[in-house]
């Protein structure tokens, strides 16, 4: 059984702009819904903190600087 549930998400402006069409919705929330399920959005994650990370260090930025402001944000 497929089901399906209205949830309200805070996005930018721009973002939600995009998301004006009941079409990109849809896709919108099937691509979240993937990423949710079995623990795919860890790696999406990991991913993406590993691209701020190499392109924080060119600025002088650690990774332990980028480490703290993770665990600060876990809080």
């Amino acid at each position: 059984m497929n089901t399906t549930t209205e949830v309200t998400l805070p996005l930018d402006a721009e973002a939600a702009k995009l998301l004006n069409s009941p079409a990109r919705r849809e896709v919108a929330g099937r691509y979240l819904s993937g990423l949710l399920k079995g623990e795919r959005i860890r790696g999406v994650l990991a991913a993406a903190i590993g691209d701020a990370k190499r392109e924080a260090r060119p600025s002088g930025l650690k990774d332990e600087d980028i480490e703290a402001e993770l665990e600060a944000w876990r809080k």
